[in-house]
């Protein structure tokens, strides 16, 4: 293992910020029950109101136009899909992801307690959330939106308003699955009422209610129990609409659906993919500038492994030696990508030697929260100080792994 293999990103220091002050989560103080928590999420809004619509269409103005036996076909495998998608979406939504260690404690109503990094360098540290005040499992989170730990996390989904994890996971799967089906078995309807208007319309009026129209150009639509008159230019009008929005919605859910099916096949999570292709991108990046990958590329083909912590002892030349508290040595040369950092670090602090960069505390990514990495700690300071001397001058000196 080499604690070079990932390039460093930092940002520039806010003005009075320093590394000693406390964090708190970037949502609300109190922690979310479920997906039903205040405020609800524009996308949660936006889900509902396309399932309300289609419900509506579908079931009202489209498939009683079917000539039996294709309407009692559309009307049973369209009712089976809207129904499962009901219940699993409600109780993805309604279950609390949470770990059990947080579920027992039913604390939703205390505000969180403030996280103080003078006191620890991560969230969740040596299988211990600091914020909840539990201990963990290796695969739990602590989500930054929720503000609770979360079992065996996937992630936090924005139409459900509420994160994915081992408690609700199979139910928002099958809630992604029935909804493709029930949106496929929708757009055929709507493709077939179209074709057939303009190829034989008097097939779509076999319903005993069209006895009462004299005008072909005339339809009913909420049949058979509020049969309502209107147009063909109405009736096509809104099947246009219909098929654009459902064209666009099974898009978006074969995409998800064959991305959740991917990660079962490979066992893996939403958490576990993202971490894994950010290693593949950074060890990429540095074949393309021609340097040498690291001897841990390969690692996290399936799963990102836990780290052991790393001690590096490292001087502002050609050379740095890492020592492992496991294997001792495993470096004796930076990647490239912290070679490059390093240059930039160096011509940076000689324009702006008024800050301070420390490198005690590295940062700890909160699932849902957007976080940047500043594994060089900016620090304002005065006098003209540069990069302060030290056992690990300008480099960290803990190879963090996430939480």
């Amino acid at each position: 293992m080499s604690c070079f293999g990932r390039g460093l990103r930092r940002t520039a220091p806010a003005r009075g910020s320093s590394r000693n002050e406390l964090v708190t989560p970037s949502t609300a103080s109190l922690t979310r029950v479920n997906g039903w928590a205040c405020p609800p999420h524009s996308f949660q809004l936006v889900g509902w109101t396309i399932y309300s619509y289609m419900a509506v269409v579908g079931f009202g103005i489209y498939i009683p136009l079917l000539p039996s036996p294709w309407s009692h076909m559309a009307y049973s495998l369209t009712g089976i899909a809207f129904i499962v998608h009901l219940v699993t979406h409600l109780a993805a939504v309604s279950i609390d992801p949470a770990e059990a260690g947080v579920r027992a404690k039913k604390s939703y109503s205390n505000p969180l307690p403030v996280f103080d990094k003078k006191k620890q360098p991560h969230v969740i540290h040596n299988l211990h959330c600091y914020l909840c005040k539990i201990n963990v499992d290796p695969k739990v989170k602590h989500c930054g939106v929720c503000n609770k730990c979360i079992e065996d996390f996937d992630h936090h989904c924005k139409w459900l308003n509420n994160c994915v994890g081992g408690q609700n996971y199979w139910y928002f799967f099958v809630t992604v699955l029935s909804a493709t089906l029930g949106v496929l078995v929708l757009l055929m309807v709507v493709l077939f009422i179209c074709i057939q208007h303009y190829m034989d319309p008097a097939s779509l009026r076999t319903a005993p209610q069209f006895t009462s129209v004299m005008s072909n150009g005339t339809w009913l639509v909420f049949l058979p129990l509020a049969p309502m008159e209107t147009g063909s230019g109405s009736l096509l009008v809104v099947a246009f609409l219909t098929v654009m929005l459902a064209t666009g919605s099974l898009l978006l859910l074969v995409h998800l659906l064959g991305f959740h099916i991917y990660l079962l096949l490979n066992q893996m999570s939403t958490y576990d993919y993202i971490i894994t292709r950010r290693r593949k991108q950074t060890s990429q990046q540095d074949v393309e500038m021609g340097f040498p990958q690291s001897s841990d590329s390969n690692a996290g083909q399936n799963h990102p492994q836990m780290e052991p912590s790393i001690d590096c002892d490292a001087l502002l030349s050609d050379s740095v030696s890492c020592k492992n508290q496991e294997t001792g040595t495993i470096s004796s040369r930076p990647s490239g990508s912290f070679c490059t950092e390093l240059d930039n670090f160096t011509k940076s602090s000689e324009k702006e030697n008024g800050f301070y960069y420390g490198t005690e505390l590295p940062t700890q990514i909160i699932p849902g929260e957007v976080v940047m990495d500043d594994p060089l700690g900016w620090r304002s300071g005065g006098g003209g100080e540069g990069p302060r001397a030290g056992p690990c001058e300008g480099v960290p000196c803990t190879d963090r792994a996430h939480q």
